[in-house]
């Protein structure tokens, strides 16, 4: 799902208001509409268990930004302004090994509110991830990445089935690949299912 409908009391992207933008028949900004012709762009997948060499994110191990940095240097990337950056976490093994279940109320791994800054200093058009937001955390907000990242103008790409793109960077031993992206067109919607390819 590829999704833009967060926002916070200061507001949206570009200064606007919910009640400005969000009405009954749908918003009037920041739409899915935006990308009818679809995204084409280079992709970066940042492998964190791989980094890890442990299966998959744990709640008391979330991912930092600098941890990301490190991903990159190590996987021989360079993240470049406009890039879409998929981090895998391992949610379905996680959630193999967790009755089905990859996050519950008392808890969900995920990336963690230091990952902010390798967000924007990369200048990033697309953040994608299998896990989201890193919870509880030490600022008491639920959705501390979802929260800001509205603020930069990034796309989200929202629990996405990564486990499979893992594999092919893996054997093809590269982590960027063309990215095609193409939301379906939703009048006034702030999200839409998506279908992803990665091309090598």
């Amino acid at each position: 799902m590829v999704c833009f409908h967060v926002w916070d009391k200061n507001g949206m992207w570009e200064g606007k208001t919910p009640d400005d933008v969000i009405k009954f028949s749908g918003a009037n900004f920041g739409t899915v509409e935006e990308w009818k012709d679809g995204i084409l762009t280079r992709g970066i997948l940042l492998d964190v268990p791989k980094h890890r060499n442990k299966p998959y994110v744990t709640l008391s191990e979330p991912v930092h930004g600098w941890e990301l940095e490190d991903i990159a240097t190590e996987q021989n990337v360079e993240i470049k302004s406009g890039d879409a950056v998929f981090v895998y976490s391992g949610r379905d093994k996680y959630a193999a090994d967790n009755n089905g279940r990859w996050g519950t109320p008392d808890g969900r791994p995920g990336l963690h509110a230091s990952c902010l800054p390798f967000v924007k200093t990369n200048d990033i058009a697309i953040l994608g991830w299998d896990m989201m937001d890193a919870s509880p955390n030490e600022y008491e907000i639920p959705w501390t990445v979802h929260g800001v990242i509205f603020a930069y103008g990034v796309a989200l790409v929202d629990n996405a089935y990564l486990e499979p793109l893992s594999n092919v960077c893996a054997e093809e031993k590269r982590y960027d690949f063309m990215l095609s992206l193409n939301p379906l067109y939703v009048q006034g919607g702030t999200g839409s299912p998506a279908n992803p390819i990665a091309t090598f």
